[in-house]
């Protein structure tokens, strides 16, 4: 029997401590949503970095295409891309996608010592929850909320549950009480994801930023991928698992 344990925040990561571990990433609003469908979308890869300056660098040094895009702080970064999906699906398609955002790319670096590090989103869930059953059943895995600015948001915590339900309907595994209390609180609402992850703080500070609700709508439909993104370490970089 495998165990599972959840992370809050970002900041709670301690890296050393990922080591022997299977780690998987959530930032619903919008990191790992937006990595898992640039993935479905046709990219090459995704190359997760910690901030717009690190973006600019490992740019410098792809020679083949590539995809600049970025938030800090809710805001896109200035000459960089939307990172949301409906801004990069017509241009990812055979592209290396650089992503830089405020909390999720941040976490899965601090994650990037796991033995095997996964990120997964609403959209996907169903099929990691598949995934991680048919591969690392008996290992200690390890769900990191990215969380933002230091503190726990609703929607990682939402999304960790998520992937939760799925896992559990198919595996026996040990909970932390941390995780058995996501699985409880995703099985206790009886709102939609959407309604959801529009009530969070995130949503509330990104609508007022001018955010279309659509595209809160669109990372709240759970389990329409069948992506699964595994972030390399000799490469640094995301991609999909073939299967």
């Amino acid at each position: 029997m495998g165990n599972i344990q959840l992370i809050f925040k970002k900041e709670d990561i301690k890296p050393e401590q990922m080591k022997g571990k299977v780690a998987v990433v959530f930032d619903v609003l919008f990191a790992t949503s937006t990595i898992t469908a640039a993935l479905a979308d046709g990219a090459r890869s995704v190359i997760p970095v910690y901030d717009q300056a690190q973006a600019r660098e490992k740019a410098k040094s792809i020679s083949e295409p590539y995809v600049l895009a970025g938030e800090e702080q809710g805001r896109t970064i200035e000459g960089f891309h939307h990172p949301l999906r409906s801004f990069l699906n017509p241009i990812v398609k055979g592209s290396h996608l650089i992503l830089s955002t405020t909390n999720g790319t941040v976490a899965i670096n601090r994650s990037s010592q796991a033995d095997h590090l996964y990120t997964s989103s609403l959209l996907n869930n169903r099929e990691m929850a598949n995934y991680l059953i048919e591969q690392h059943l008996e290992e200690t895995i390890v769900l990191v909320c990215s969380g933002t600015s230091g503190h726990f948001t609703m929607e990682d915590f939402y999304g960790a549950g998520s992937l939760l339900s799925y896992l559990v309907e198919k595996g026996s595994f040990q909970l932390s009480d941390s995780a058995q209390t996501a699985l409880l609180f995703y099985n206790g609402l009886s709102i939609s994801p959407f309604q959801l992850l529009r009530a969070t703080k995130i949503g509330q500070i990104l609508m007022e930023l001018g955010m279309d609700e659509n595209e809160i709508k669109s990372v709240a439909q759970e389990g329409i991928l069948h992506t699964i993104g595994k972030f390399d370490p000799s490469t640094r970089q995301i991609k999909e698992v073939e299967r």
